[in-house]
């Protein structure tokens, strides 16, 4: 399938909109910190014609299609094997300082959710492996079979937000003594079988909450999110736009601590003037966390559970000009 028919991409116009004022000008830079499949990054290049990208992903396979997707761009695209959370690397070695626009699209990628073969998915059987780049690091099938009790109930309970943590865990260590975990279906059968009824009634596939703890723990999110959207907040020139897309309360968390500790003024209480350096760093553009509205959301399921913020830099960080 090509990406252009299996990838819609998420509150599209809607970022765009969000980023257009800070990439008007001829040689403005923007940032995709999410490549996937490359449909928020085609309509960037299509929707500013002077502007320069430099997308990123740590999938080789969605570089490699997106880039067949972007090559009509010719060298306005710059794609980049990486994590988003090592933008500041990135943007050193390509002698880009600082840039006018960053995005991030968090979560995983259609393309990820539809390979069968990776493991994203609990609705079909596959290898659990739920990698985001399949050349390094432990898979899901790792976690569940070496993890102690203890850890795994503490990364359904953080991650995944599953009430019934300490029930699956046990199913799960009783199980791998008998035989290792290697496919997705027998996990979904045993968090089936190990959940209270009335728990099952709920939320819809009861396996969802243990598959996007595992997913999260296998490559990190979490902690890359943590990283990652402080470094891009520093990247951005002053008047440049940030926008992010997330997928579940825990990201959306931290990315509205970064946005609001950045929007708000760190001068002592009862100063009468408050000195430039106490200053608020970072501008607001959403109030709280913009939602898919119900046409997109009936004409893409995917989106349902974004949350869209978005802050433009207002000034710079005085140990960037002192």
């Amino acid at each position: 399938m090509s990406s252009n028919t299996r990838h819609v991409p998420v509150m599209l116009q809607r970022c765009l909109d969000m980023l257009a004022p800070a990439l008007a000008e001829p040689g403005a830079v923007v940032v995709d910190c999410t490549l996937g499949l490359g449909g928020h990054s085609e309509a960037l290049l299509s929707a500013f014609p002077a502007a320069r990208l430099i997308a990123l992903d740590r999938d080789p396979a969605a570089l490699k299609l997106a880039g067949e997707r972007l090559a009509p761009f010719g060298d306005r695209a710059t794609l980049v094997h990486a994590v988003y959370d090592e933008l500041p690397e990135v943007l050193d070695r390509l002698g880009t300082p600082r840039v006018q626009g960053v995005l991030f699209d968090l979560g995983v990628s259609s393309m990820q959710l539809d390979e069968a073969d990776r493991g994203f998915a609990y609705a079909q059987d596959a290898p659990l492996d739920m990698r985001m780049d399949q050349t390094t690091g432990i898979s899901a099938a790792d976690v569940l079979n070496t993890y102690a009790p203890g850890e795994l109930v503490r990364i359904l309970r953080a991650y995944g937000e599953e009430k019934q943590a300490k029930r699956i865990v046990e199913a799960v260590v009783r199980e791998r003594a008998k035989e290792p975990f290697t496919n997705s279906a027998r996990l979904v059968e045993l968090i089936r079988d190990a959940l209270p009824q009335a728990a099952k009634r709920t939320g819809g596939n009861p396996a969802k909450r243990t598959f996007q703890a595992l997913r999260i723990e296998v490559n990190g999110e979490l902690a890359s999110v943590e990283r990652a959207i402080p470094a891009a907040v520093k990247a951005l020139a002053v008047g440049g736009r940030i926008a992010v897309l997330s997928y579940h309360s825990l990201e959306d968390r931290l990315v509205k601590q970064v946005f609001a500790a950045g929007a708000a003024t760190t001068a002592p209480a009862g100063l009468p003037v408050v000195p430039e350096r106490y200053q608020p760093r970072l501008k607001l553009l959403t109030r709280g966390a913009e939602l898919p509205t119900e046409e997109e959301v009936a004409e893409n399921r995917r989106a349902a559970p974004a949350r869209l913020r978005g802050a433009e830099r207002i000034r710079e960080n005085v140990e960037d000009t002192a």
